[in-house]
């Protein structure tokens, strides 16, 4: 479930609520919590949407920051 946990890292390091992430992404905000609790995951597409948005990689939403 790393990607849940990161992806949450991320929304909360930026300061913006799940709503606002939705909004930026074009889905709507039950999409984002599903993400964030492991139930469901973002196509490819969206999800450099969604990694863009928080100013992060893709990469580092599904493996997690590189120290």
């Amino acid at each position: 479930m790393a990607f849940a946990e990161n992806l949450k890292a991320a929304r909360e390091k930026k300061q913006i609520s799940q709503y606002e992430l939705a909004e930026l992404v074009c889905v709507n905000q039950t999409s984002i919590a599903r993400f964030e609790l492991g139930q469901k995951f973002p196509n490819v597409l969206l999800g450099v949407q969604i990694a863009k948005a928080l100013g992060t990689t893709a990469e580092q939403l599904v493996d997690g920051p590189t120290e």
